[in-house]
């Protein structure tokens, strides 16, 4: 197997280990993040009803253009954070998927957290 397999296997292991601990209930949503190469998405999802209680993402956004990938998951950090108040959620579980809680996906959960959301 090549090193690409082992990448791809170790993020499809990741994301079942995650998402077999993690799920949104009506007291604490789940906060899934997805980061791609050009923008940064977060959504609070309550997993029994099916439904997104709040959604912020990098796309579209102008001023985020000329900005790092880390400044727009910092950005959505705060955004989504900002929703989640306005959908008078406090608590939520942090859903990373595949990703590493590194670089991204960390400065997103600390600017969530930050802006009032506890995980």
């Amino acid at each position: 197997m090549n090193r690409l397999a082992h990448t791809k296997m170790n993020q499809i292991r990741r994301k079942i280990r995650v998402r077999k601990t993690v799920s949104g209930t009506t007291a604490r949503p789940r906060l899934a993040v997805h980061v791609s190469n050009r923008n940064v998405i977060a959504q609070v999802i309550n997993d029994e009803t099916m439904k997104t209680l709040a959604y912020a993402t990098s796309v579209g956004v102008k001023e985020l253009d000329k900005k790092t990938m880390t400044e727009k998951a910092i950005y959505v950090g705060e955004q989504v954070a900002a929703s989640a108040r306005k959908a008078k959620v406090k608590k939520v579980v942090f859903d990373r998927s595949s990703k590493l809680y590194h670089g991204k996906v960390k400065a997103l959960a600390e600017s969530a957290r930050k802006n009032g959301l506890e995980f």
